[in-house]
């Protein structure tokens, strides 16, 4: 039986703000996992359809996506209908240092066949899967409303969102889901923490003389970590992540004297490495939300949290953050507790310190591994050293990336209709 979030004569049960994967990744388990009944949730957002990429060649944002985000995007329905040519599950990692070589004693080295896991996630290309996210939306019922939000008013009845048209809309509970610079959050009056790094990503698909064997390569520089993950057709969509000077530099060099550069930082691991698509650039930062929760609001996602991308763990920690909240709200007896603050602090209580701690690890290693005194330099090694010789360590290091282990939702824990997808 559906459980309905009340809001009185609301129009929606909620109402989720942002169109992106989080947003409509929401709104999917929402009516997924029986919170909501068709047609009692909505997703407003001023797009809710990716623009058209004008060819057929993979979008230059992809995401590795660990076990855990699979599955959610199961439980909302958009993993099933991915199409395949989008989507590449790979099964080793390897990790080093800039002093150390990719198969040398002091690398990190993950392989799914030791771990006993089918592969060690997927990479996927960003707008099939935000498509598909929007899409399996709008299969369940979810409302998709286009405008820009101008307004929140929200007081012991209902939350009353008005768009900048004029429009409207009424809801028992509104989720801001609408990134890093989310009007949710501002309109809320919940400020944020954090800081800039003075970096940026630089991001592109290139060939490589070597194959890449299903692997992902990642290689801590002192000015920041350059991250290659395989795509299906034999390239890779690399990750760069430098200094804003150098990276200016960079993005100012031919496509052969960048590929140079590339394949001197990358110490040649994949071969020489030649550019199929421009480079662009992303500014990186550490931003946290200092609360998660209102009465009658949430924040999830970029909204909420972002961390550095090193690791790639940006869009798996906001599918946690659904899930979680999905399984809180899915918890309440009766449903008309679920929208009072008490138990929205449920949610917050476990996602922000997990979050927290996440972004606190990814900035402790940037900063370590972009150390060039000798003391780190030891250390940086001796810790790859021991973490890859320890199958203990190992298996922990693993379970961690692959969404696994920690605070993980019941219903995370089982894979979907007892398959694996081996794609």
């Amino acid at each position: 039986m559906n459980a309905r979030l009340p809001g009185g004569g609301a129009d929606f049960d909620v109402i989720v703000v942002g169109g992106g994967v989080i947003g409509t990744a929401m709104a999917g388990l929402l009516v997924g996992r029986g919170i909501c009944a068709p047609g009692r949730v909505a997703i407003v957002a001023s797009r809710l359809e990716p623009p058209p990429s004008g060819r057929d060649d993979w979008d230059l944002r992809v995401f590795a996506l660990s076990r855990a985000s699979e599955r959610v995007l199961r439980a909302c329905g958009a993993w099933s209908s991915l199409p395949p040519a989008r989507v590449l599950a790979f099964e080793r990692m390897r990790v080093w240092d800039e002093d150390g070589e990719p198969l040398g004693r002091s690398a990190l080295h993950f392989d799914c066949a030791e771990l006993g896991e089918p592969n060690l996630g997927y990479i996927v290309e960003g707008l099939a899967l935000q498509r598909q996210s929007a899409e399996s939306a709008r299969a369940a019922g979810a409302a998709l409303i286009e405008g820009e939000l101008g307004s929140v008013a929200i007081d012991a009845a209902c939350a009353t969102l008005r768009l900048a048209d004029g429009r409207a809309l009424a809801c028992g509970l509104v989720i801001g889901a609408d990134g890093h610079a989310s009007k949710t959050r501002e309109l809320l009056g919940i400020g944020t923490a954090g800081h800039a790094y003075h970096q940026d990503a630089l991001v592109a698909h290139v060939k490589t003389s070597e194959p890449h064997r299903n692997t992902a390569w990642q290689r801590f520089l002192r000015t920041g970590p350059l991250a290659f993950l395989p795509l299906p057709d034999g390239r890779s969509s690399i990750v760069w992540s430098a200094d804003r000077a150098e990276a200016a530099r960079l993005r100012g060099l031919s496509p052969e004297e960048f590929a140079d550069a590339l394949s001197s930082a990358s110490g040649e691991a994949l071969g020489r490495c030649e550019l199929t698509t421009p480079v662009a650039a992303f500014p990186l930062r550490v931003q946290y939300a200092t609360e998660y929760v209102r009465p009658r609001a949430v924040l999830l996602g970029d909204a909420a949290h972002v961390v550095h991308p090193l690791a790639g763990q940006g869009l798996n920690l906001g599918l946690m953050d659904c899930a979680v909240l999905a399984e809180v709200l899915a918890g309440t007896r009766p449903a008309a507790s679920a929208v009072e603050l008490r138990v929205l602090r449920r949610y917050e209580r476990r996602r922000r310190g997990e979050n927290i701690a996440a972004a606190a690890a990814l900035d402790g290693l940037q900063r370590l591994f972009g150390s060039r005194d000798a003391l780190s330099t030891g250390l940086r090694g001796a810790a790859l050293r021991a973490a890859d010789r320890l199958s203990p360590v190992k298996g922990l290091l693993a379970r961690r990336a692959l969404g696994l282990s920690g605070d993980v939702p019941a219903f995370l824990r089982e894979s979907a209709d007892g398959q694996e997808d081996g794609r």
